[in-house]
């Protein structure tokens, strides 16, 4: 079965995963947010092959989340600001992360470099402060909805409605 191209589907959500649902892309993000900016650095890091780490960070390089800049003879990779304005997005994962699939605590503590304080992955809230589940969220289209994402909240808020 051919793999399934998300970069053409009309959600966001699922254009995001062509580029950060390959193995090994949140993990040489990881590294990034840690402060690894050498190739050598991010293969002894994370343990993988040499030609899958070029070729996941020439793709991170390509949807603009690194650059690769020259440091002397060689090169580095530094974030970029879409690659920045992803660090919410991975201490939210983190954080779940390290609740459900660490038994044993965290490997890595994420301390505020100036207050030593841990940092935090607010849950969603409402406008009162307080936090949201999945069933207080109601589902409106967005400008970029297609007519058939119209269709589907529309139906939705119909059947919401009848309770």
């Amino acid at each position: 079965m051919p793999r399934t191209d998300f970069s053409r589907m009309r959600c966001p959500i699922a254009r995001s995963m062509e580029v950060l649902g390959e193995r090994w892309a949140i993990l040489v993000l990881r590294e990034a947010f840690y402060g690894t900016t050498r190739f050598d650095d991010f293969e002894r890091h994370l343990g993988i092959a040499s030609n899958i780490l070029s070729a996941r960070l020439a793709k991170l390089v390509e949807h603009g989340l690194l650059e690769r800049v020259p440091e002397g003879a060689r090169h580095a990779y530094r974030l970029t600001g879409k690659g920045r304005d992803f660090f919410p997005a991975f201490v939210a994962l983190k954080a779940w992360s390290d609740r459900w699939m660490a038994p044993e605590g965290p490997v890595v503590r994420l301390v505020d470099a100036a207050t030593g304080e841990e940092v935090t992955a607010d849950p969603p809230h409402g406008p009162d402060g307080a936090p949201l589940r999945p069933e207080d969220v109601r589902l409106l289209p967005g400008p970029g909805a297609g007519e058939a994402m119209r269709r589907r909240l529309a139906l939705a808020e119909l059947e919401a409605a009848r309770g």
